[in-house]
């Protein structure tokens, strides 16, 4: 037995070795192909710290950063039927569904939560474009439906994020019904007089656009998302024209009367609670955290009577 072959070289080459590196640490910008670290990156929110890019966030991800201490409750979305239309192209569709949920880690294309933003109670609701293109199905409408049901039954405003390509061919007919029917779910909001919020993000398409995404009392934009009915290549295409440089990108829309805000991400929930809180009525929101009031201050507060309506 050579014990320098087989035990002494073995030993140094371990600890000389090179160690292995994770794949996932280091994040290529698909915009201006900066290698961004992890860490870096998800510090400023997905957003390129080199170009500005914003990529695409989760919905988790989203409330986490949204909400108070990044702490929500789920709002249960009901169930559709798992194929209706028993369709199949290269996969069977209960395939492809089982495929994102388990990429995602969501059972839909749209997460649905309840919580604090600087102390307001809101509902929220976000688009997962990661999950089959955050395609516009049956699930996506019940999303909808339940997200207006708990703003309505709780008194509160619902802010919505969309990131879509459209509605899911899957579904047929049955994803086009969506629209009027998140259209309806949009309507309960304004009958209650409860302020809905949109945040378009890169892209927000097809029948998304043309029905709850650009129905809100305010519509707010991320930086150069793209937001159309039709893209620019179908529309070159038909009209056989060159499009004007940044057609249908947030700012274009926002300059032509489409938008009422283009607004970057780190700047998006101080809008948010600024907005939200002068839509209710609502104080400006106090930024940190306030001492409690000494006891008798506040139980003198407490004994004040209620003031009666004016003579």
């Amino acid at each position: 037995m050579n014990w320098i072959s087989n035990y002494v070289r073995p030993k140094i080459n371990s600890l000389f070795s090179r160690r292995e590196v994770p794949e996932n640490l280091w994040t290529k910008c698909p915009e201006c192909g900066t290698m961004l670290f992890h860490r870096e990156l998800k510090d400023n929110l997905n957003v390129c710290t080199s170009c500005d890019h914003h990529m695409a966030l989760s919905p988790r991800e989203r409330f986490a950063d949204l909400f108070d201490g990044g702490i929500f409750t789920e709002v249960a979305v009901p169930e559709p039927l798992a194929d209706p239309l028993h369709f199949r192209d290269q996969k069977r569709y209960p395939d492809r569904l089982k495929a994102a949920q388990k990429s995602t880690g969501e059972y839909g294309a749209m997460l649905v939560a309840e919580g604090e933003m600087a102390r307001t109670p809101i509902v929220a609701a976000a688009q997962d474009f990661a999950f089959m293109g955050g395609s516009m199905g049956m699930f996506v409408g019940n999303a909808i439906v339940a997200a207006a049901e708990r703003a309505v039954a709780l008194r509160r405003p619902l802010i919505l994020f969309s990131a879509a390509g459209g509605a899911r061919m899957q579904e047929g007919i049955l994803s086009l019904m969506q629209m009027p029917r998140t259209t309806v779910a949009v309507e309960m909001l304004r009958e209650a007089r409860l302020p809905y919020i949109v945040v378009l993000t890169h892209p927000t398409t097809g029948g998304v656009t043309a029905s709850y995404a650009m129905l809100g009392d305010i519509q707010i934009a991320e930086p150069n998302a793209l937001i159309c009915f039709a893209g620019p290549r179908v529309i070159e295409q038909t009209i056989r024209e060159k499009l004007p440089e940044g057609f249908q990108r947030a700012e274009y829309l926002l300059d032509h009367g489409m938008l009422d805000r283009v607004t970057h991400r780190k700047q998006l929930r101080d809008e948010l609670i600024a907005i939200t809180r002068l839509l209710l009525g609502l104080p400006p929101a106090v930024k940190g955290e306030l001492p409690p009031p000494d006891q008798p201050i506040l139980t003198a507060i407490q004994s004040q009577p209620a003031a009666g309506p004016a003579q």
